[in-house]
C-alpha cells in the first residue's frame, strides 16, 4: 500500500492504492457529514441525499443556490453585509465612534495575551511539516533541531512533561529515529511525552509518535502508513535518445553503482531492497513494542497502509481520540501539575537575519514567500504547487549533493483533506 514511489515507476494507481484512498476517503467522508448533520440537526443521510439529487434542486430553485441553502436547511439566512453588520451589533456591543459593533482581529487578540514565563509547565514542541536530515527553521522538522529541542526539555529543570504535536507525512527514517529517541529518553528521565496528532501524523510522521506515555489523535487524522520506500532515479535511457553514454574502469563493481547514467546493477538493487526490508522490521518491531503487541500483527495493519484516527484506534495504534486540550491536560494530569499549568512552547532560535528582520516587523520566511510570489507568477505555476512540488522532491536536492547514493524515506505521499 505504500504509495508514494508510484507516479515515478507507473502511469496511474495500483489496484491495492486504489484500495487503500477508498478506504480512507469513506472514512473521512462519513465522519464530516455524521458531523455536519448532527451540528445542523438533519436526519442522517440528509446531506448525501441533496447532493445525489443537487440538479434537480438547483434547478428547482431556479439556480438560486443561496434559496436552495435555506430550504435544505445548511444555512439559517441570507443577509447582506450590511444587514449581517446591523445584526452584530444587536447581538454585540455597538461602536458608536466607528459606527460598527466591538471586534478584535485574532492576530491582536493574540498580541495582548501575555503568558507566564516562570513556574513548572508542560512544553510543547510541533513537528510540523517533513521531516528531513539534519537542522530545520521554525515551521520544519529537522532530525537534529527538533532533537535538540525535545533534549532542551528535558533539560530544563521546570518542564515536567512534553506534549508532541506533530503534523507531518514523515520523511527521512534516521532523522525521525533521532526524534524518536529523545523522547525515548525523556520519558526515561521520569517525564511525560504525550503525542497529539493533528491533521497528518503518517509514516515517519507515525515514528516519532512511538515513544510516549500516550498517543492522541483526532478522529480525522490521517495516520498510519508504516512502511519504507527508496527511489533511485537513472537516466540512462533518456540521456541515449540524445547520444550520451558513459563507460570506464573501476576497481570493483560498487565503485560506479550509484552512477545515474547507467542502468541500475541488479547487485545495488538488491543493496537498496536489504536496507528497505531492514528499516521496514525496525519500523513493526518498534511499533509493536510501542503498542504492546508483535511485529506480525503490525504488519497486518501496516505495509503502508493508510488510516484514520477512528480507525487508528480500533487498530491499536493509538490510545485514543482527542483533541490538542486534551493532550495537554493528559500530560499536566501525568506530571501532577493540577489545572493551572503554564504551557511553554520550545522553537528553534531564530537566526541573525531572522532577528533582524523581525526588529524591522518582517520575518526570513515571510519575505522568501514574497519572493517566490514575485517571482513564481510569470512561469504559470502557483506558488503553493511549487512549495509542494519542492517538498516531495527534496530528496533529490541530498542525491546531488552526494550526501547518499539512495535514501529509505517513511513518507506517505499524503496531505490531510
Amino acid at each position: 500500500y505504500k504509495s508514494f514511489a508510484e507516479p515515478f515507476i507507473a502511469n496511474g494507481p495500483s489496484p491495492a492504492a486504489l484500495e487503500a484512498d477508498r478506504t480512507l476517503y469513506a472514512a473521512l467522508w462519513n465522519a464530516y457529514t455524521d458531523e455536519v448533520e448532527k451540528v445542523r440537526k438533519l436526519p442522517s443521510g440528509s446531506l448525501q441525499q441533496t447532493i445525489d439529487t443537487l440538479p434537480q434542486s438547483m434547478a428547482a430553485a431556479h439556480g438560486d443556490a443561496g434559496k436552495l441553502a435555506l430550504a435544505t436547511h445548511w444555512a439559517d439566512g441570507l443577509k447582506t453585509r450590511d444587514e449581517l453588520r446591523q445584526l452584530m451589533i444587536a447581538k454585540g456591543i455597538k461602536d458608536s465612534e466607528e459606527k460598527t459593533f466591538r471586534q478584535i482581529s485574532f492576530e491582536d487578540y493574540l498580541a495582548r495575551q501575555k503568558p507566564r514565563s516562570n513556574g513548572d509547565a508542560v512544553a510543547v514542541i510541533v513537528a510540523e511539516g517533513e521531516i528531513r536530515d539534519g537542522k530545520a527553521p521554525a515551521g520544519a522538522v529537522g532530525g537534529l533541531s527538533t532533537a535538540k529541542l525535545i533534549r532542551t526539555a528535558r533539560e530544563d529543570n521546570q518542564i515536567k512533561a512534553v506534549v508532541l504535536r506533530v503534523n507531518s507525512p514523515g520523511g527521512s527514517a534516521y532523522a525521525s529515529e533521532l526524534i524518536r529517541r529523545e523522547l525515548e529518553l525523556t520519558r526515561a528521565a521520569g517525564k511525560p511525552v504525550i503525542v497529539s496528532m493533528s491533521n497528518l501524523a503518517a509514516s515517519g510522521g507515525y515514528w516519532v509518535s512511538l515513544s510516549a506515555d500516550e498517543v492522541i489523535a483526532d478522529p480525522t487524522t490521517v495516520t498510519g502508513s508504516i512502511g519504507v520506500f527508496a527511489l533511485f532515479p537513472t537516466a540512462d535511457r533518456m540521456m541515449g535518445k540524445i547520444g550520451i553514454h558513459t563507460n570506464g574502469v573501476t576497481t570493483t563493481w560498487l565503485a560506479d553503482a550509484q552512477n545515474p547514467l547507467r542502468p541500475l546493477d541488479p547487485r545495488f538493487g538488491a543493496l537498496i531492497q536489504s536496507s528497505v526490508n531492514h528499516i521496514y522490521d525496525d519500523f513493526t518491531t518498534k511499533t509493536a513494542a510501542a503498542r504492546k503487541t508483535t511485529p506480525q500483527q503490525i504488519d497486518a495493519v501496516a505495509q503502508g497502509r493508510v488510516w484514520t484516527g477512528q480507525q487508528a484506534l480500533e487498530h491499536g495504534l493509538v490510545d485514543r481520540v482527542g483533541s490538542y486540550d486534551d493532550a495537554l491536560q493528559a500530560a499536566a494530569t501525568r506530571a501532577k501539575l493540577g489545572t493551572d499549568f503554564r504551557v511553554a512552547y520550545l522553537d528553534p532560535k531564530p537566526t541573525g537575519l531572522d532577528r533582524w528582520t523581525q526588529w524591522l516587523g518582517f520575518s526570513a520566511t515571510h519575505l522568501t514567500h514574497q519572493y517566490l510570489q514575485s517571482n513564481l507568477g510569470p512561469t504559470g505555476m502557483l506558488p503553493d504547487s511549487a512549495r509542494n512540488i519542492v517538498d516531495s522532491l527534496s530528496w533529490l536536492s541530498q542525491l546531488a549533493d552526494g550526501h547518499s547514493t539512495f535514501l529509505a524515506l517513511t513518507h506517505c505521499l499524503c496531505q490531510a483533506p
